[in-house]
């Protein structure tokens, strides 16, 4: 589905929305006691065999993150480290963000977690999980007959 002009403005304020809510969840403490600091902007896309989570995690350290599936959730959680500055640094400005960060995102598909492949390239880490049939259901056609009868 390709989205054009107000819809794509609406649905990059829907995420903005979503990452608000994030930010107020990760005000709860995680397990390890940590709050998270920033939030990574991700996409998330289906193809034909897979179920794909694209983070933006530029300048992370990939033994930094980790991984986890609850339920329907993939949960990704990190830190980016601030690099040591030497004493006589003065900085003039600073935007990027550091610190501990958290995403939970909701898995829309039947997928297997026990077959996910990771891929971490030019600053993007893509967590990428094997579809399944839907084994809980899904839409099953049901015949109807007519019946004759005396009215």
């Amino acid at each position: 589905m390709t989205v054009f002009g107000p819809l794509l403005e609406m649905t990059r304020i829907q995420s903005e929305i979503n990452k608000l809510f994030d930010h107020l969840v990760d005000l709860k403490r995680s397990e390890d006691g940590a709050v998270g600091q920033w939030t990574p902007n991700v996409d998330v896309y289906e193809t034909k065999d897979d179920w794909v989570a694209r983070f933006e995690l530029p300048g992370v350290d990939p033994s930094q993150v980790r991984l986890a599936v609850d339920g329907n959730q993939l949960i990704i959680r990190g830190e980016k480290v601030r690099p040591e500055a030497a004493d006589a640094t003065r900085f003039h400005c600073v935007e990027r963000v550091y610190g501990r960060f958290q995403r939970v995102i909701q898995i829309g598909a039947s997928v297997n977690p026990r077959q996910a492949r990771t891929e971490f390239r030019d600053g993007l880490f893509l967590v990428i999980f094997p579809k399944v049939p839907n084994r809980r259901g899904g839409e099953i056609p049901i015949v109807l007959e007519e019946k004759g009868g005396d009215s």
